[in-house]
């Protein structure tokens, strides 16, 4: 049957829509919420410098380790039914969260909110595969859903700067709870549920694997480009791929295993995650060096920086629509090829960037995010249309684990490749007397070097702290020469891979309940 003969979605899929917006939204938000929290909480709970990091990266952690497991899970026992778990997990931790104790508390709490995450992520996708059924809405709405979760990461930090000026930092959890009660109030009402009606039973091992395989080598990658390499944290990335490697034997060998390996057979799916797995590369990695770029070497304050960082929506916020409009009428692989090439663009716009540049600065994130949001809208309306809908779940969290590897990766080559430059330019201008420890502070990184300058006599630190920010800057054109590079690959790639048009679905076995 073509599309246009199955029939168009209706009044109550579009409010189904709307209801599958609320939980992700909330958690895309909850990913750079804490971005302002973080000293009200150090004031309150004085955490050790360990549990800061973990306060903050639990969440991130734990969410990208169990996406396989929970989009498997949602096939087995009902999309609908694992989505209400985990908003009832999501609003129980959240309040946990805000008023727990210390941070031993707050620590679990946001590895539940993790976990939690990790059930609504895979499970909204699922659902919008299965709730319209017609090609060309189901293009619009999974244009919704990717202009939702990357407008929820950039409301985030602004949502959480304005809460912070009234109320204590538990509210910005607290503003989960309202969100969730209306989920759960209306899905059960407009949310019709579905399950794969064939295999039961649930592979528990690979479940294990998989979260054993991702874990490591998500913080691995972190860690690696946070804080320079390691041999431990090599031993960690080493040990993650050996344990990712038993895992993929395992899935070609169970027959009720977590993931299908069968859907990397179909080049649409694949290519489809290779492509987002570029698209966070590039998005994320680019998105450090922007944040430091507007606090470090403009000096603005955070909240003052999340503001201006909503600047590029003016261009990102038409890109999905437009790429659900331009798809179905020259083909995904095209209008994918187009959106990287945009997205080469920006980084072109950044390459040229020098030390006073906002202006420059957010046309490049514009152009970039535009052109990213446009691949990320038809590779999951893609990589999902492709498969049959009893795995849209496992599919999901496949398309969307891989976009927690591109973001780990992007920051660890492309912030290695920035910081490299910046060591080597900063080095030409630090003084000869200058102490050893200020002299490597100065050395590892720009917040170093804006912390030194400030105890230095007037000329010495402000002739290193300008030299700290053309030295950034330098890196950040390089890294941006880098990302061009690699957007302009992947263009050619999807142009030439997806040629061809929209490809059918697998047919499904599944029950509708």
């Amino acid at each position: 049957m073509n599309s246009e003969e199955i029939p168009h979605a209706g009044r109550r899929e579009w409010l189904a829509l709307a209801v599958l917006i609320l939980p992700l939204l909330l958690v895309s938000m909850d990913v750079s919420v804490l971005y302002f929290a973080v000293p009200f909480i150090v004031r309150d709970l004085d955490p050790s410098a360990t549990q800061q990091l973990w306060i903050f990266d639990i969440y991130g952690f734990v969410l990208a380790g169990l996406l396989l497991t929970m989009g498997a899970l949602g096939d087995r026992i009902g999309r609908r039914r694992l989505l209400l778990i985990g908003a009832v997990g999501f609003s129980v931790a959240s309040f946990a969260a805000a008023y727990a104790p210390n941070a031993e508390a707050l620590i679990a709490a946001r590895a539940v909110l993790g976990i939690a995450g990790a059930t609504l992520m895979p499970s909204t996708l699922a659902l919008i595969r299965n709730i319209f059924v017609n090609d060309a809405d189901r293009t619009k709405a999974m244009a919704v859903w990717a202009a939702v979760m990357s407008g929820g990461v950039a409301i985030g930090p602004v949502l959480s700067g304005a809460l912070l000026q009234y109320f204590w930092w538990g509210s910005v959890f607290l503003i989960n709870l309202p969100a969730m009660a209306l989920l759960l109030g209306l899905a059960p009402a407009l949310l019709p549920e579905f399950r794969g009606a064939g295999a039961e039973r649930f592979d528990w091992i690979s479940a294990a694997l998989s979260l054993a395989a991702v874990m490591p080598i998500i913080y691995g990658l972190k860690e690696w480009a946070a804080n320079g390499f390691t041999i431990a944290r090599l031993v960690m990335l080493l040990a993650g791929l050996a344990i990712g490697a038993v895992f993929v034997i395992r899935q070609r060998r169970v027959p009720d295993s977590v993931l299908d390996a069968a859907l990397f057979t179909r080049r649409a799916f694949a290519v489809s995650v290779a492509a987002q797995l570029v698209g966070m590369f590039a998005l994320v990695g680019n998105a450090v060096f922007v944040t430091q770029y507007l606090q470090s070497v403009l000096g603005m304050s955070p909240f003052v920086a999340a503001l201006w960082s909503l600047a590029p929506a003016v261009l990102v916020g038409g890109a999905a629509p437009l790429a659900a409009a331009l798809a179905p009428k020259l083909g995904p692989g095209p209008v994918m090829a187009a959106g990287f090439l945009l997205a080469a663009s920006g980084f072109v716009v950044m390459a040229l960037v020098g030390v006073h540049a906002l202006v420059l600065v957010l046309l490049a994130a514009g152009l970039l995010g535009a052109g990213l949001v446009i691949v990320m809208t038809l590779v999951t309306d893609l990589a999902i249309g492709a498969v049959a809908t009893d795995r849209a779940g496992a599919a999901s969290a496949v398309l969307e684990t891989g976009g927690e590897f591109g973001g780990a990766l992007g920051i660890a080559v492309l912030g290695s490749i920035g910081a490299a430059v910046y060591g080597t330019r900063v080095d030409r201008a630090i003084p000869a007397g200058l102490p050893a420890p200020a002299a490597h502070t100065v050395h590892e990184t720009l917040g170093g070097a804006v912390g030194v300058s400030a105890t230095l006599p007037g000329a010495t630190g402000d002739a290193i702290l300008a030299a700290a920010r053309a030295a950034f800057t330098s890196g950040m054109n390089t890294m941006a020469v880098v990302g061009a590079v690699v957007m302009i690959a992947a263009a050619l790639a999807c142009g030439l891979l997806l040629r061809t048009d929209r490809p059918a679905a697998e047919p499904a076995d599944e029950a509708l309940v």
